[in-house]
């Protein structure tokens, strides 16, 4: 990846088919067909059938026509080739926690450019998600020996924010009532400004110290505090002794946070081994190129007492039913959706493709491996250390890893042009002092030309550098680090993996709220371009022309398509444009000397990320019921409205609604808010089902987060990268995120450790939209409504559909009744307690018939959610509603007594070619178990066979286990 130097493949400018007609799945044939079981005669006809009229938009005027003509895809590919050429690339020396690195190609072709695995979702079906959560088990499993920590979760949204989630995982597992926290001084500026950002509505006081042992005015501060956050090496590169600041925190009742460099800690003591409580950090420099500023995957760890405490997913062993090892997301009783504002965090998703590159890359070289690289870059920051020392120049620190500060009175500016000129990013720190970070790929020829730039070449080094490997514990002992140093081998263990998983390139992904839509492969090509991976976050913005033009393309495009004013792209995740959305508008009544208002009403069938967010930034959550349909009981919305009017400060609601259907008194709930002097959050997790039919900022919305990794085909990754942006009215456009190291961004909040976020794969939106055209968007929206209509009319006389849109006006003045949005729920309540068949079994079941199944017991417990998509087609859609009409009849044995409730394919779902193997004394056939619609011979859907039998996950949280289980638990 970051080896690359391409562009675009060459290829005709004519395509044969529009980029559309490779998007959406039905063809005009299948999209008739579905429109004629419809009863509508168009998607235009549908449109006005389900859009309610108060928010749609004119089909003639539907905003999008500042939106660029359709393009084919080399068109578009030229075209982002052009702008990647306008950025300059230079040998990055800048540092402050991001690194020039090399992606073995092994691991560039057969993860990140394989479908296989950034198509999959996270592993909410750990049957037929064992190969990635074996992965993310590796990721854990390193951070665990490189830190010294026995419990580290699967992966963070960047450095910065595992720092801020550090600071709130102290202050609840610790006994200190304190608000104050200590902060090193040589923390990363983008790290303090997020944990500032974090630390206000929170009540949370920042107390900076200098941590550096030796110096006047040093050391922690007198006085209470419940932690400290400390870094090493810190951002001036210097190694800090971590356990004297511990052992002094410990004592004054604190607890210990310590940003680690992973390659560092390869050399240098852990701080697990030094008693430090958490670490956090990112893997960025394994394997993972700088983008701009991310996607990367951080990691926070801790000890076994805190695991509970631990934010994001967490990867943890168990057991099948036939007593078979087996991964699953562990401790799932953290979830937003059942803790809500109790919630550890809001963060509800990680950074899974890039932690399984980090972890591979940490596979592919081994322990012996990642120390000779650490050594190799401590060998030129010491080389150019030594001799800047020899010829005059003054360094800060004598203990350091990979980067050094020099001080030259009044001349860094020029030190700094000098080494520009020989094609070197540095960073320059003030007018006296400047920084150099040596990485992976940093050469003996980089430093004697990088010593030219300083006038110094030639010069005999000093011994000045001091010794700095201190560690003597083992790391990467397990048999994944050993184990595949080969190409061969690793080739063969990536493709295992894989064919553990169901992802879109083997089955369709009918998740409800989550939209598994194509992720074309001309959209994810430019991902990979060296013009777009080798650009430092903080490089200086005359080498960074191009990224900037395509991030100010993208964000006036949202802006057309939303109906907002303002964008920022900054969040990395949905949670963290919400985030990013609700501190707008706490800043907002501040700004207005409104900071009493701290209600934020939120439906009963919101996600509950919703309410985690709005508990950090200090609102209090106020629940606003349904009616028996499912929409806002607007009668509830105004009481409470009544009760809290002058302290309302927002309404969190997402449209269409957690419940799958256009919700028609929508305008009447964000007047009644604005009547109050609140603001209307629209959430945008659905937006698939409203672009290019209606703009939250145009039927009453002030800020909405939108989900690139949905809508706009940025793919899941596994669950992750994804990408949060935060779009406002003008009103709030004072208070979107800033960063304190992009002039460029002045707001006082900061979301993400980058100024841009996930900057590296904007590209994928950019081509969507550019290949899509105005058009193409609303097409697909309409295709994707119909095709949820129509599997709730297909499966509705068997599994009743909980929530249809109720008696409304549509835009052609008739009555609607029985429509859903872009997904539907289907309700199997009634079934289970007639026969004991649960919302489980038929999921797992599904496995059985080649099919990842619909979103679990959300927002309705017992019930299946199930979002198709545009990109389905028909064929694709009719056999999942023939399995689930399969499932139904065997549903119906069962009810019947044909097959006891104990022993029948369903209870006994999913089913492994192991199990076939010797006795079996069950009431259904083997051929029933595993092709229950025929053979595939005969002409029956291929399917991905499940690797495990049904985990058991109560086993598995009671025996908590979150690393690589010892080679002998795989023994026979």
């Amino acid at each position: 990846m970051s080896q690359i130097s391409g562009s675009p493949s060459s290829g005709s400018q004519t395509e044969s088919a529009a980029f559309v007609d490779r998007h959406v799945g039905p063809d005009a044939d299948e999209t008739a067909r579905i429109l004629s079981a419809l009863g509508v005669a168009s998607l235009d006809e549908l449109a006005t059938r389900v859009v309610p009229a108060v928010i749609a938009d004119d089909p003639a005027d539907t905003g999008l026509s500042a939106l660029p003509v359709a393009r084919t895809e080399h068109e578009v590919l030229a075209e982002l080739a052009e702008l990647a050429s306008r950025n300059t690339v230079r040998r990055s020396m800048i540092g402050l926690g991001y690194y020039d690195t090399l992606t073995p190609p092994v691991i560039l072709r057969n993860v990140l450019e394989n479908p296989a695995w950034y198509t999959a979702y996270t592993p909410y079906q750990p049957e037929i998600s064992q190969g990635r959560l074996e992965a993310l088990l590796n990721f854990q499993t390193m951070i665990s020996d490189l830190t010294g920590l026995e419990i580290a979760n699967a992966s963070m949204l960047d450095e910065a924010t595992a720092a801020a989630e550090a600071m709130t995982l102290m202050r609840r597992a610790g006994k200190s009532r304190s608000p104050r926290l200590v902060v090193d001084a040589d923390l990363f500026p983008q790290t303090r400004a997020l944990i500032e950002t974090r630390a206000e509505p929170l009540g949370i006081e920042i107390v900076e110290a200098s941590l550096h042992p030796g110096l006047p005015g040093t050391g922690l501060p007198d006085g209470d505090y419940f932690g400290v956050i400390l870094q090493t090496p810190g951002a001036s590169g210097r190694i800090l002794d971590v356990a004297p600041v511990v052992e002094a925190a410990h004592a004054a009742g604190a607890l210990v946070a310590v940003g680690a460099d992973l390659l560092a800690l390869t050399l240098i003591t852990p701080p697990g081994e030094q008693g430090a409580d958490v670490a956090f950090g990112t893997s960025q420099r394994f394997g993972v190129p700088m983008g701009f500023g991310g996607p990367h995957a951080g990691y926070l760890a801790v000890h076994t007492k805190h695991a509970r405490q631990m934010p994001g997913r967490l990867v943890g062993v168990s057991k099948d039913a036939d007593d078979n090892l087996a991964y699953r997301l562990a401790l799932q009783t953290r979830e937003q959706h059942i803790r809500r504002e109790k919630a550890t965090s809001n963060i509800c998703t990680a950074q899974v493709l890039l932690a399984i590159i980090a972890a591979m890359y940490a596979a592919y070289h081994g322990p012996s491996g990642l120390r000779a690289i650490a050594r190799r870059v401590h060998e030129r920051a010491a080389l150019l250390a030594n001799s800047l020392t020899a010829a005059g120049f003054a360094v800060k620190s004598a203990t350091f890893f990979d980067t050094i500060t020099v001080r030259s009175e009044g001349r860094a500016a020029h030190y700094v042009t000098a080494a520009r000129r020989a094609g070197f990013n540095l960073w320059q720190v003030d007018e006296d002092t400047l920084r150099i970070a040596c990485d992976e790929t940093t050469t003996p020829a980089d430093v004697d030309a990088l010593l030219g730039a300083f006038s110094a070449a030639g010069v005999v080094p000093r011994e000045f550098a001091q010794p700095i490997e201190t560690r003597t514990s083992e790391y990467l002992s397990h048999p994944a680090f050993n184990r595949y140093r080969t190409e061969t081998s690793m080739l063969r263990y990536l493709r295992a993996l894989s064919d553990k998983d169901i992802a879109l390139d083997r089955s369709m992904i009918p998740l409800g709220s989550c939209t598994m839509k194509l992720n074309a492969t001309a959209e994810m090509e430019p991902i990979t371009w060296r013009e777009f991976t080798g650009l430092h976050p903080f490089a200086p913005a005359e080498d960074t022309v191009g990224i900037r033009e395509m991030i100010a393309r993208v964000e006036s495009w949202l802006v057309t398509i939303t109906g907002y004013d303002r964008i920022s792209l900054q969040p990395n995740a949905g949670s963290q444009g919400e985030y990013a959305g609700l501190l707008a508008i706490r800043h907002y009544h501040h700004s207005r000397g409104d900071s009493r208002r701290d209600v934020c009403l939120i439906p009963s069938s919101a996600h509950g990320t919703n309410a985690a967010s709005a508990a950090m930034v200090g609102m209090r959550v106020v629940v606003v019921g349904c009616r028996e349909n499912g929409d806002v009981d607007v009668d509830d919305l105004r009481a409470k409205i009544a009760d809290h009017g002058d302290r309302l400060a927002a309404i969190m609601i997402t449209y269409p609604s957690t419940h799958g259907v256009f919700e028609h008194d929508i305008r009447d709930i964000c007047a009644a808010v604005h009547d109050a002097g609140g603001q209307v959050y629209v959430d945008g997790a659905n937006l698939n089902a409203l672009v290019g039919v209606a703009r939250p900022g145009r039927f009453g919305g002030d800020v909405s987060h939108l989900n690139l990794h949905k809508t706009f085909c940025i793919p899941h990754g596994g669950g992750g990268p994804g990408v949060g942006p935060v779009a406002v009215r003008s009103h709030l456009a004072p208070f979107l995120p800033g960063h304190p190291l992009a002039p460029e961004l002045p707001g006082d909040i900061t979301i993400s450790a980058a100024p841009y976020g996930s900057a590296s794969i904007l590209p994928i939106t950019y081509a969507y939209i550019a290949m899509m055209g105005a058009q193409g968007l609303r097409r697909a929206t309409l295709t994707a409504i119909a095709s949820a209509n129509y599997i709730a009319r297909r499966l509705g006389e068997y599994f009743p559909v909980l929530y249809t849109g109720h008696e409304g006006t549509g835009t052609d003045g008739t009555d609607e009744y029985g429509w859903v949005a872009h997904e539907c729920i289907l309700d199997l309540r009634g079934l289970t307690k007639a026969t004991g068949v649960t919302v489980d079994d038929v999921a797992k079941r599904l496995a059985d018939y080649g099919f990842h199944a619909p979103t679990m017991s959300f927002p309705v417990a017992g019930t299946l959610m199930v979002e198709p998509t545009e990109s389905e087609n028909l064929d694709e859609l009719d056999a999942f509603c023939d399995a689930m009409i399969s499932i139904r009849a065997e549903i119906d044995e069962v009810a019947k007594g044909t097959w006891p409730a104990d022993d029948n394919p369903l209870h006994g779902a999913p089913h492994t070619a192991e199990c076939l193997v010797g006795e079996w004394d069950h009431a259904y056939s083997r051929e029933v178990a595993v092709y229950p619609q025929g053979l595939p011979s005969a002409g029956a859907r291929t399917k991905v066979w499940p690797s495990v039998r049904r985990i058991d996950g109560t086993y598995g949280d009671r025996n908590l286990v979150c690393s690589c289980p010892p080679v002998e638990a795989f023994a026979e």
